[in-house]
């Protein structure tokens, strides 16, 4: 689509300030023109439709989608913190919710941790809250209580000017300067309302509009793009488009970063927004295919390994069942939560655990003789695949070959 000076300011203007720096301030949703839906944007906006749709049923599939849901909020906490920074990998925030946390590791941690009960809180309050400034400020509130830009007014929409760029840039030569305080308020009450509002549009092309709009005014000092693709999230569940939470683009737009990046750009530079809208629905077909493979893959190594532990344990295999089971849902664990789970005693579960260790179900991942704990390696495989941070921990948990 060729753009011309009607697009070039349709997704708002720079507009210099009194102290010398341009800043942008964004258009009202939505564009307009209107976005352009030519034969290559439905197409794939038809791929991302239907990829949610066998999400969406293959979830239906699974024995306990709760289990699977709250690993994926896990996952997708890790993955979107990693892009501003942290070095935390799933492991480290499962060993962190068993106690079992490595000091080393507990700050970068305790941001997945706020990204985790950010999450959970948002898919609470839909239920009696509709997505809002409101629940935006909530959110962010929770995000950054305790933790780094924890001094940066968590829960409030800023009242002075920020700005994006590299490390130690000034707001002279940043790469985009988002809208002043009272130029953000009105477009972030444009966007309240447009989430809302009755426009006869894709669910999936309104979903765009809000985040790339919403990264664009960046109403907070920090945590934007955590919020952002928070949003994401809440709008596919509000909108009734998949039942439970299951897509999240971090993966994907950590991966293509520099393409991110410039797409939202070219959004305030040339107002296109199509290209962006083309990126984010490839990322949304992409993502819920992966998703979608990923919950087949759990489904078949569950089916795989109760299996192996019916043949395995014969009539005694309840218990071990029982245990197999939990892994689900926490893949690292000790004798003495096996024992919990189970009503064994510390020695009993002790021998079960050692055989879920034969049966290469478990590994014991701390290398000590007291105090061991134990990963369930193939699940964890499986939930961890594409991720290069979790490499190197995986490494430690994966059985001798």
């Amino acid at each position: 689509m060729a753009f011309d000076s009607e697009h070039q300011f349709r997704a708002g203007r720079y507009v210099k300030q009194l102290q010398g720096y341009r800043a942008f301030i964004p258009a009202p949703l939505p564009p307009e023109p209107p976005v352009g839906m030519a034969d290559a944007m439905w197409q794939v906006l038809s791929r991302a439709d239907r990829a949610l749709g066998r999400l969406d049923g293959m979830t239906e599939t699974l024995p306990n989608p709760d289990l699977f849901v709250a690993m994926y909020v896990r996952k997708e906490a890790v993955l979107s913190s990693q892009i501003e920074g942290t070095q935390a990998s799933l492991i480290d925030v499962l060993e962190f919710e068993a106690n079992a946390a490595d000091a080393g590791r507990a700050a970068d941690v305790e941001e997945v941790v706020n990204y985790i009960a950010a999450m959970n809180h948002g898919l609470r309050r839909l239920e009696t809250l509709p997505v809002s400034l409101r629940l935006i400020r909530e959110i962010h509130r929770i995000l950054l209580t305790g933790v780094r830009g924890g001094d940066r007014t968590p829960g409030e929409f800023r009242s002075s000017q920020n700005w994006i760029g590299a490390d130690g840039s000034t707001i002279a030569n940043a790469r985009f300067v988002p809208p002043p305080p009272s130029d953000m308020k009105a477009a972030l009450d444009n966007l309240e309302n447009f989430i809302h509002a009755d426009v006869l549009m894709p669910a999936l092309i309104r979903l765009g509009l809000v985040h790339g709009q919403f990264e664009t005014i960046h109403p907070f000092l920090d945590g934007n793009g955590r919020v952002g693709r928070l949003l994401v999230t809440f709008l596919l569940c509000e909108s009734g488009i998949l039942q439970r939470p299951l897509l999240y683009l971090s993966h994907y737009f950590k991966v293509n970063r520099s393409e991110y990046y410039d797409r939202l750009q070219a959004i305030r530079d040339k107002g296109d927004w199509e290209g962006w809208l083309r990126f984010f629905l490839e990322g949304i077909a992409e993502v819920a295919k992966e998703a979608t493979d990923t919950a087949r893959a759990i489904l078949n190594l569950r089916e795989e390994h109760r299996e192996l532990v019916t043949r395995r344990f014969g009539r005694a295999a309840g218990n071990a069942l029982r245990l197999l089971e939990h892994l689900y849902q926490q893949p690292i664990v000790t004798v003495h939560l096996a024992g919990s789970l189970t009503g064994l005693s510390f020695a009993r579960a002790n021998d079960l655990v050692a055989e879920f260790e034969q049966a290469g179900i478990l590994s014991e991942i701390t290398g000590r003789r007291r105090n061991r704990r134990f990963g369930y390696s193939s699940y964890l495989d499986i939930l961890n695949e594409g991720d290069a941070v979790a490499e190197s921990r995986l490494d430690e948990i994966r059985p001798p070959t």
